[in-house]
C-alpha cells in the first residue's frame, strides 16, 4: 500500500466515522439521560435523508434549507415518539424499549418504501450535494472530494458542540443533575420530563443530521440504515455507553480502522470493529471512557 492509499483510505475512514460520531453521540446522549437503548436510531438516520429527498421533491428545497429542517422535523418525530410511547414505559425492563424502539424501526422503513414506491416511483433515489460543495480540493499529500470535506468538518463542529454544552455550561449542568439525580432535581423546581423529552430530541435530531449528510454520499433508501446502526452501537460500547467523548473519538477512530482494514485485507473489514468490541469489554467492560455505573 502507497502512502497516498494510505492517506485515502484514513479520509474515506473519516468520512465514514463521521457519520458514526453523529449516530453514536445521539445514541450516548439518549442512554446517558434515558437509560434507553434506542434500536430506531438507524431508521431515524433514514428518515432524515429521505426528509431532505421529500422537501426537495415536493417544495424544490435544496440542500442547505434541508440540512436545517429535516433534523428539525425528525427532532420533532422524536419528541412525539419519547411523550406518545417511550414515557409510558420509564420503569419498566429495558427489554420493553427495546422491542418497541425495533417494532419503530420496521414500521417507519416500511413506510418510506410505500411512500417512496407510490408517491416517487422509485426505491431508492439520489441526492445531489449543493454545487459549491461539488468537485475536490487538492490538499496538497491527496486529492479529496470537497462534499466529503465538509461532511468531516460539520460533523466534527456538531459533536464537538454537543461536548462543549453538555460538559460545560448550565445547560449541560442541568441535563446530567436530571439523569444523576432526579429527585433532587425536582426539588430544585426543574421540570424533568420536559427536559428528557429535549434530550430525546435533540439525540434523535442529530440521526436526522447524519441522515441528510449521507443522502449525496449513500443515496437515499429505506433500509440504508440498517447496517450502519449494528456498527455504530458497537461504537457506543466501545466508547462507553452514555460517554459523550467516547462516542466522538471512537467514532472517527473505528470509521478510519475499518477503512485501513478494507484497503489491507478486505473481508476482515467489518470484522474488526467486533472484535475491537470483544477485546475493550475483557479488558474494561465499561469501555474506554466509560465510568461504572455508581461513579456516574
Amino acid at each position: 500500500m502507497t502512502l497516498q492509499t494510505l492517506l485515502i483510505q484514513v479520509f474515506n475512514g473519516l468520512v465514514n466515522g463521521a457519520f458514526y460520531a453523529l449516530l453514536s453521540l445521539g445514541l450516548a446522549v439518549i442512554f446517558g439521560m434515558l437509560r434507553i437503548v434506542n434500536f430506531a436510531h438507524g431508521a431515524l438516520y433514514m428518515l432524515g435523508a429521505f426528509t431532505a429527498f421529500a422537501l426537495g421533491q415536493l417544495f424544490g428545497l435544496g440542500f442547505w434549507p434541508s440540512l436545517i429542517l429535516a433534523p428539525l422535523l425528525v427532532g420533532l418525530i422524536g419528541i412525539v415518539l419519547e411523550r406518545g410511547l417511550l414515557s409510558r414505559l420509564y420503569g419498566l425492563d429495558h427489554s420493553y424499549n427495546l422491542l418497541l424502539t425495533f417494532g419503530i424501526t420496521l414500521l417507519t422503513q416500511d413506510l418510506v418504501k410505500q411512500v417512496m414506491l407510490s408517491k416517487f416511483a422509485v426505491s431508492s433515489a439520489p441526492y445531489t450535494p449543493p454545487e459549491v460543495l461539488s468537485g475536490v480540493v487538492n490538499l496538497g499529500f491527496v486529492v479529496f472530494p470537497k462534499y466529503r470535506l465538509f461532511v468531516i468538518a460539520l460533523s466534527l463542529v456538531i459533536c464537538l458542540l454537543t461536548w462543549f454544552v453538555i460538559e460545560k455550561t448550565r445547560v449541560g449542568a442541568i441535563i446530567r443533575a436530571s439523569t444523576e439525580n432526579p429527585t433532587v432535581t425536582r426539588a430544585f423546581g426543574i421540570d424533568v420530563s420536559k427536559w428528557v423529552t429535549g434530550v430525546f430530541g435533540v439525540g434523535v435530531g442529530l440521526a436526522g443530521l447524519a441522515g441528510v449528510l449521507a443522502a449525496p454520499i449513500y443515496s437515499v433508501e429505506p433500509y440504508m440504515g440498517a447496517e450502519l446502526i449494528i456498527t455504530t452501537f458497537a461504537v457506543v460500547v466501545i466508547g462507553g455507553m452514555g460517554s459523550i467523548l467516547g462516542s466522538i473519538i471512537m467514532g472517527f477512530a473505528v470509521g478510519v480502522l475499518a477503512a485501513i482494514g478494507a484497503a489491507i485485507y478486505p473481508p476482515i473489514a467489518n470484522t474488526l470493529v467486533f472484535i475491537l468490541m470483544a477485546v475493550v469489554l475483557l479488558v474494561r467492560p465499561n469501555g474506554l471512557f466509560g465510568l461504572p455505573e455508581g461513579t456516574r
